[in-house]
């Protein structure tokens, strides 16, 4: 791996009364591409910065491969960033651009011609090489900028938001490419983002931020179907949130180490949910199951299974958006519902539920999840 890693320890950043950073720690593997996700003002960009050196915390540390980097300039740090706004030299050919960060360290003419060459290629714009940036696409822009980092050959690349100034088709694209640089020179990436499609679709981990704070780290995965808190559970992708109530957990048998909870949610009653955290009746907690994990269907499911929860309503609003259908259905006239059905043939039945219809929803024990504990 060409990559540093990248700790994090204590990390506190003020703004005169405002706290963009409340003791941050992370450790961001060597050659991993790490995503820092969350909404405006949560402090991602803060700690990016810091990492760069543009900014220096009040406290903490920040080390590459155990060194630590505050006391050195942004040039001495082997990291460099990419902008949102490109920042590209306007009078400069794509070659000049690309080739300014080895004409400052006076690099010879055929090392420059070379390496200059060699990025053109990584980034597919050998044949723009003489252009100037206006007469470039926004994407052509953010891929010279991304050459223009890493000609100097990082063990770090940080990328504040590079992507956010880009239409949503070129944005996804553009996304792609990136991966696959990523997976080329094998250096880490440090990845700022207020997009949660963008953070899920080419991180190694994600930390979720919420202001000033890291809510979460993980996979992917782990971030999608375990969030740790309600804001993780809401922020990332859609879900059905609920306030409920401990009545009852028990051991499952044969599932060492998880429980069987049953909670009273207000307006609803009682659902099922599995849980590796032991809780005792009367807690109160946020509970969380993803749209798509609800089934919905217009005849009364027939298991017998113990773990399904259960519930009739009916359709207040379908959504049909072609590749699914979302329903937001209403139980016991109080009770909202998300629920998103995939259209994977041609003959399925999404339409057939339509405005009104009665309906039953059903979803697992196994597929809720039990995300916070309300404090009393």
């Amino acid at each position: 791996m060409k990559g540093s890693d990248v700790v994090i320890e204590g990390v506190s950043k003020l703004f005169g009364d405002f706290k963009a950073l409340n003791s941050v720690s992370l450790e961001i593997k060597k050659g991993e591409f790490f995503s820092l996700l969350g909404p405006s003002g949560c402090g991602k960009t803060t700690l990016l910065r810091i990492i760069a050196g543009f900014e220096s915390p009040d406290t903490g540390v920040v080390t590459f491969d155990g060194a630590d980097v505050l006391p050195l300039p942004p040039n001495q740090r082997q990291a460099n960033t990419v902008f949102q706004n490109y920042a590209l030299f306007p009078h400069l050919s794509v070659f000049e651009n690309v080739a300014f960060p080895l004409r400052i360290k006076q690099a010879g003419k055929s090392e420059i011609d070379q390496k200059v060459n060699e990025y053109l290629k990584l980034v597919q714009l050998e044949i723009h090489a003489n252009k100037k940036p206006n007469q470039l696409s926004g994407g052509q822009k953010q891929r010279v900028a991304i050459a223009r980092a890493l000609i100097n050959e990082p063990r770090v690349l940080l990328l504040d938001e590079p992507l956010s100034a880009l239409d949503a088709k070129l944005r996804q694209h553009m996304l792609i490419e990136l991966d696959q640089i990523h997976d080329k020179i094998g250096i880490t990436f440090i990845y700022v983002t207020h997009d949660q499609q963008e953070a899920l679709s080419v991180s190694d981990r994600i930390a979720v931020m919420n202001q000033g704070d890291v809510l979460q780290v993980g996979t992917p995965h782990e971030i999608y179907e375990s969030p740790a808190t309600g804001f993780v559970a809401k922020f990332i992708g859609e879900t059905n949130l609920f306030d409920g109530e401990i009545i009852s957990a028990a051991p499952i048998q044969k599932a060492e180490g998880e429980y069987m909870a049953e909670l009273d949610i207000p307006d609803l009653g009682r659902i099922k949910v599995t849980t590796v955290d032991k809780f005792s009746p009367g807690q109160q907690v946020s509970f969380t199951i993803r749209p798509e994990k609800v089934l919905i269907s217009k005849e009364k499911p027939t298991t017998t299974r113990e773990d399904i929860n259960l519930f009739q309503g009916f359709v207040e609003e379908p959504i049909y958006s072609g590749f699914q259908t979302k329903f937001y259905v209403k139980v016991k006239d109080k009770f909202l519902i998300r629920v998103i059905k995939q259209h994977a043939k041609y003959s399925d039945e999404g339409p057939d539920i339509v405005w009104k219809d009665s309906v039953y929803l059903s979803w697992s024990a196994h597929d809720g999840y039990i995300v916070g504990v309300k404090e009393s």
